[in-house]
């Protein structure tokens, strides 16, 4: 049996790897799903949230519930592995391995529904648009969690570095919380011999990177995380000219929300108190809010129970991450709990050369059907 899953786990997610699809477009993800659940016989309701699927597996004798979860999207890179089950689609490669983790929630369905020895209900949520385009929250907006009502949810990521097949516990955060800006500088364009005619803008953006990196310094406790990085500039077309206006844009990281709420707060500060020095107007916009994916206390040493009932080897020492995960949205809903699983020795995550570890599938399957298997006690 163990055998048989392997192959069987893999050979999907070799399919699903050379058929990737970005957010919001995953109409053949989700059809290759509903197909997999359709052969073994398990009812599922699709179009949740867009492309999302969520099937129900119930037995009787409990009327407790819990949510298992995987993502299905995948990113606008251009795949580099060399491997034969290689990206069909230019341009388009999972290169996050969730592939891998729709794959393995697959595998838990099969491990729980062969499994009589548990009671209740459970509800594997196979979710679209992870990778930045908010998933979580159009799921929840669609009434997942009043349609198909559960106690506690829980998932995973592969972890890349980590040894193969270790499962990594948190207790609190695990993943950040995360928000984009961008801030428009506009002054006055005139000829670069002549910057006292002008109003230069790109001054505006230099002073503003240089003192963003200072708010995390002098705002945050020593010991306490933050990340204020710029990542992206524009700004005029002739190397003669100043131009009228310049931008930045880029990121903000936190472990809450009161220290993301402060880190916003300075950077405007800061853009504004800039401009009006060199007399420039400043725009500032500040969205795409993820909240801080944080364990609950209990469902943390749940899922800590579920590896070791699943004889995997168990971590709860490495620090969390400032990657992002928009599984948080689920856990501001109802209490769960994220582990990583050890990906071993690969390339890392969004990388044109990362593939998920093929022999962590049937652990993560596992991993999975026990944690469902704890939380309904």
């Amino acid at each position: 049996m163990a055998d048989d899953l392997a192959q069987r786990l893999a050979a999907w997610r070799h399919h699903l790897h050379a058929h990737p699809e970005l957010s919001r477009a995953e109409q053949e993800t989700a059809a290759f799903i509903c197909a997999r659940l359709d052969e073994m016989g398990i009812p599922y309701a699709a179009g949740v949230g867009g492309h999302g699927v969520v099937a129900t597996l119930t037995r009787g004798g409990s009327n407790r519930a819990v949510g298992l979860r995987a993502d299905m999207d995948a990113l606008p890179i251009p795949e580099a592995t060399g491997k034969p089950y290689a990206s069909r689609h230019p341009g388009v490669m999972h290169a996050c391995g969730h592939d891998g983790h729709t794959a393995s929630l697959l595998g838990a369905a099969l491990l729980l529904r062969d499994d009589p020895d548990w009671r209740g209900q459970v509800h594997l949520v196979f979710q679209p648009a992870e990778e930045g385009f908010n998933g979580a929250h159009a799921m929840i907006a669609d009434g997942l969690f009043r349609r198909f009502p559960m106690e506690r949810i829980f998932g995973y990521h592969n972890w890349p570095g980590l040894e193969a097949g270790t499962v990594m516990v948190h207790s609190g955060p695990v993943m950040a919380g995360a928000a984009n800006f961008e801030i428009t500088f506009t002054g006055r364009a005139g000829h670069a011999a002549m910057p006292h005619l002008c109003r230069d803008p790109v001054q505006g953006v230099a002073q503003t990177i240089l003192a963003a990196n200072a708010i995390i310094a002098r705002n945050l406790p020593p010991g306490e995380a933050g990340v204020i990085s710029t990542c992206t500039l524009r700004a005029g077309e002739a190397r003669n000219q100043v131009p009228e206006r310049a931008a930045m844009g880029g990121t903000i990281r936190a472990f809450s929300a009161a220290t993301m709420a402060l880190l916003k707060q300075r950077l405007e500060e800061t853009a504004r108190g800039n401009a009006a020095a060199l007399g420039l107007e400043a725009e500032i916009w500040l969205g795409g809010g993820l909240e801080p994916t944080v364990n609950a206390p209990a469902e943390a040493e749940l899922a800590a129970a579920a590896a070791r009932a699943a004889g995997l080897p168990l971590r709860r020492d490495l620090p969390p991450t400032m990657g992002a995960e928009d599984f948080g949205r689920f856990l501001a809903e109802i209490p769960g709990a994220y582990a990583w699983i050890g990906n071993g020795p690969s390339a890392g995550l969004h990388s044109p050369e990362y593939d998920y570890n093929d022999e962590i599938l049937p652990v993560a399957a596992r991993f999975l059907a026990a944690a469902a298997r704890a939380a309904l006690g």
